[in-house]
């Protein structure tokens, strides 16, 4: 029996009903619509975790059967950039490693030589000295001051000064309120406190004063030299003027009488003939008397509290003292 053909062909061809072509276009609609959800779910869990966003290779091979073989094209080279760029980024590391390992070798190498500053160092600390453990340098860094603060060192610094001061002057008053028996020559060691509070040049006689204040008294003795072990009366004053930079060289009474300007001074005054001189010190509103006459002893201090007629005597004083 012939087979049924459709008028105007030679072939048979099979029908396609409605219901078949709406089921074959949901189905691709569903598997595109499952690609996308996977590939925006693994985006989303990459980018969260702080990587970079990936695609392993089991979705990229569903993504190319879906989509064709452009899109397979793609997902190859996005996995093998990302895999390249991971390896050169684990290979920097292991360089960057190896080329710390050999600088700590480098360093461990080098040979120690002497600080060349260690004979000017104390290695020995004296005894008196002690310290505490020091902080850890980050618990010493949280002690941040308010602007404007003292420092701690600032306060030490300060309260020593105060002591000093004290000590000076407790030093001042008994040294002013005994007198050796004998004569006229303060007690204790022989030597005035020096204020701070006065001009540093009237400061350096005072030191200057006290440095020779009891050595021994010999007619000529500091006139060849500064350094010497006996002074006489222009010899004392020559070098205690010298120490503050007001004389250059020993001279004697009679030429101290032209020293400086006339008249008494507001902080040192001299008092000169051709055969004695001696001088006076303003020590905190109080005239101290450096004076090898009056003296308790051979060795006793030619600081003396009394103050002696100026008769017959020439008053000098330096510019501005």
């Amino acid at each position: 029996m012939a087979s049924q053909q459709t008028a105007g062909t030679g072939a048979p061809r099979p029908g396609l009903s409605r219901y078949s072509l709406a089921g074959a276009l949901l189905g691709a609609a569903l598997v595109v619509v499952g690609v996308v959800l996977v590939l925006v779910l693994a985006v989303g869990g990459s980018q969260r975790a702080g990587a970079r966003p990936r695609v392993d290779a089991a979705t990229a091979n569903a993504a190319a059967g879906s989509a064709g073989a452009g899109s397979t094209g793609a997902g190859s080279t996005a996995t093998g950039s990302s895999t390249a760029a991971g390896a050169r980024a684990e290979g920097s590391a292991a360089a960057g490693s190896t080329a710390a390992s050999r600088g700590a070798s480098a360093r461990r190498a080098v040979a120690e030589t002497r600080d060349p500053e260690e004979a000017k160092s104390f290695p020995v600390a004296p005894a008196a000295v002690h310290h505490a453990l020091a902080t850890k340098p980050a618990a010493a860094a949280e002690e941040v001051l308010a602007p404007g603060a003292q420092s701690n060192a600032e306060v030490r610094a300060e309260l020593k000064q105060m002591h000093a001061v004290e000590r000076a002057a407790q030093k001042q008053e008994a040294a002013t309120t005994s007198i050796v028996p004998g004569g006229d020559s303060i007690g204790g060691d022989g030597q005035l406190a020096i204020p701070q509070g006065i001009p540093e040049v009237v400061q350096r006689v005072i030191a200057g004063a006290n440095a020779i204040a009891d050595f021994p008294y010999v007619y000529g003795g500091g006139h060849a030299s500064f350094v010497s072990n006996s002074y006489d009366c222009s010899g004392s004053v020559s070098y205690a003027l010298a120490a503050g930079g007001l004389l250059s060289a020993p001279e004697t009474s009679g030429a101290l009488e032209s020293w400086g300007e006339p008249g008494p001074g507001k902080w040192i005054t001299i008092y000169a003939n051709a055969g004695h001189v001696y001088m006076y010190v303003n020590i905190g509103g109080r005239w101290m008397r450096y004076d090898t006459v009056g003296r308790s002893g051979t060795y006793a201090s030619r600081w003396q509290p009394d103050i002696r007629s100026n008769a017959g005597f020439v008053a000098r004083h330096w510019p501005g003292l």
